[in-house]
Parts: structure tokens; C-alpha cells; sequence
């Protein structure tokens, strides 16, 4: 019998700037409609979300300045790959969270990019900028509890 080959398969890409520069109130799971090159280089974990935003034009939320990179295989066909990307959404969730953008202060910024079930997935969320003061205090906090696990692990 032959072995297994252990592939390394694209798990997910996170977005790290999220939590540093936002307050995250809601997240919602939302598909996203590709090319098929798309996928295969999503698939190869060619895909950065850090500078994407979400923007509602005429009831239809838009995913933009996500990279997901042209695929290293394919051919003159290949996407473009800082394309806007439509989101699918329900109605109802796609009307709440343009009031909340209108009543102003918040954005809608992508979390993580997986599959699920075969199928892409984006988790998008509503966010409130973080102050200058905000991403200080959170250093801190940071700071201290790396301290007290460094003495505890020390004392042990």
C-alpha cells in the first residue's frame, strides 16, 4: 500500500492588522464570487487581505484591494488580481450593516479567507477605527501579561 503524501493544504489567511487597528463589533460569514484561477491560487495561499475594505455600492457589497495573486499555471486568461470581488450576502444582513456605515464611524474590513465545504469563504467585520491612545493601552497589556507568564514560568 502506498503512503499518503502529506501535503501542506491552505488552512486560512487571517487578517493581522485587524485586531491592532480595530475595534471588531460584529463578524459575519459572508461567499465570494471568483474566477477559477482565483481558487487554484487561493488554494496555493497566494492571498493577502490585510489592505481589503468592503464597500456597499447600490446594495451590493464589494470586496477591494484584496491581492490574490495570478496563478502561477495559468494561462493569458489569468485574472487581475486586485479585481474588485462581489459578496454574497442576505438582503436583510446587507441593509443592517449599510445603516450602520451611514450612522458613521465604522467600516466593514475582511478577518479570514478559508474553505468551507469545498467553497470559499470570506468572514468580514464590522469595525470602529482604534485610536493612537487605544493601540498604546493594548501594547501594554500585552506587554504585562507576557511579563507575569515569564515570572510564573520562572518560579515553577
Amino acid at each position: 500500500m502506498s503512503r499518503k503524501k502529506n501535503k501542506e493544504r491552505f488552512k486560512e489567511v487571517r487578517n493581522s492588522r485587524a485586531n491592532k487597528d480595530f475595534f471588531i463589533d460584529e463578524t459575519l460569514e459572508a461567499g465570494i464570487v471568483l474566477d477559477g484561477t482565483e481558487v487554484k491560487s487561493i488554494r496555493q495561499g497566494t492571498v493577502q487581505i490585510g489592505e481589503g475594505f468592503v464597500r456597499i455600492d447600490k446594495g451590493v457589497p464589494i470586496l477591494y484591494h484584496a491581492h490574490i495573486a495570478a496563478y502561477a499555471f495559468g494561462s493569458h486568461a489569468n485574472h487581475n488580481p486586485y479585481r474588485p470581488r462581489k459578496l454574497l450576502l442576505n438582503k436583510r444582513e446587507i441593509r443592517k450593516w449599510a445603516q450602520a456605515i451611514q450612522s458613521g464611524g465604522r467600516t466593514i474590513i475582511p478577518l479570514r479567507m478559508y474553505f468551507k465545504k469545498g467553497l470559499v469563504k470570506i468572514e468580514i467585520g464590522l469595525c470602529r477605527a482604534k485610536k493612537q491612545y487605544d493601540k498604546r493601552e493594548d501594547l501594554k497589556k500585552a506587554v504585562d501579561i507576557r511579563e507575569t507568564e515569564r515570572t510564573v514560568k520562572h518560579h515553577l
